[in-house]
């Protein structure tokens, strides 16, 4: 069975295009800039763990907070969404009731107004 070189392939393909635009002055200089923050940034912190395990604490916690707040919005919405549920039967029984009050009202209005039309 043959074994595919697909992915050898694409690996030296990428590594030819990233040698190809090193050619370039600018992105040189770029990838240098870059790449000396970051190790600057990495020996920092292999210099400092603890502000490095601090910092990666205040985002957990961050990210916990802002997670418990979705989590409360959530719960709250769904509890207003059951309430609308509940009260979407009874309002509209309370409609309906409301109509034909007002359609048993216009009846009664009607005969007195015609009760009163035929007593002048």
């Amino acid at each position: 069975m043959k074994k595919s070189k697909f992915g050898s392939y694409m690996f030296f393909g990428a590594l030819l295009g990233g040698a190809v635009s090193l050619l370039d002055r600018e992105t040189r200089e770029t990838v240098m800039k870059k790449s000396n923050h970051l190790f600057s940034g990495v020996r920092y912190y292999t210099e400092n763990p603890t502000l490095l395990k601090s910092k990666v604490q205040n985002k957990a916690e961050h990210y916990q907070l802002m997670f418990e707040q979705i989590s409360e919005d959530a719960s709250y919405i769904k509890e207003k969404v059951d309430e609308l549920k509940q009260l979407t039967p009874q309002v509209k029984e309370i409609v309906s009731e409301t109509k034909d009050t007002f359609t048993d009202s216009k009846d009664e209005y009607k005969q007195l107004v015609n009760e009163q039309s035929l007593s002048k």
